[in-house]
């Protein structure tokens, strides 16, 4: 199976996109414990809205997001403390669940996971890949 992944730090809406598109991509699986963005059409709705011009489904996972520890854990770039946060996070009921359907939807169509960061490497993504699908073959999406 492949999974795609992408990060809008630094791009606009359209560029993500094409992005997706060209690497016909079919749902945005939103990873983000807060689908908000001070960033122009990176809220979940705006977002949702220029996805669904574009024939691309939205669908978010907000249990599967990063808590508010984990976020300051990735802004301060410690990432052996995101991975100890986000573990934790993982075990919750609400978290088993979307990760089930996360692995279902990925199973049937071309899914792209969502988060901020644009370096996978950085970010609550990778991780969460790791745990739910470690055999897929992952292809890290870079806008812009």
């Amino acid at each position: 199976m492949k999974i795609f992944t992408i990060g809008y730090e630094g791009v606009t809406q359209e560029q993500l996109i094409d992005a997706l598109r060209a690497a016909g991509v079919e749902v945005l699986a939103d990873v983000r414990a807060l689908p908000l963005s001070r960033r122009p059409g990176f809220s979940k709705n705006i977002l949702a809205a220029g996805l669904r011009e574009a024939g691309i489904d939205y669908v978010g996972f907000k249990a599967l997001g990063t808590p508010a520890a984990g976020r300051e854990a990735a802004r301060k770039r410690q990432h052996a403390r995101l991975a100890e946060i986000y573990s934790g996070q993982l075990e919750l009921p609400e978290a088993i669940v979307q990760a089930a359907q996360l692995v279902e939807l990925a199973k049937g169509r071309p899914t792209a996971l969502l988060c901020f960061e644009r370096d996978p490497a950085g970010c609550h993504r990778t991780l969460l890949l790791d745990a739910v699908l470690p055999q897929a073959d992952r292809v890290d999406l870079y806008p812009g």
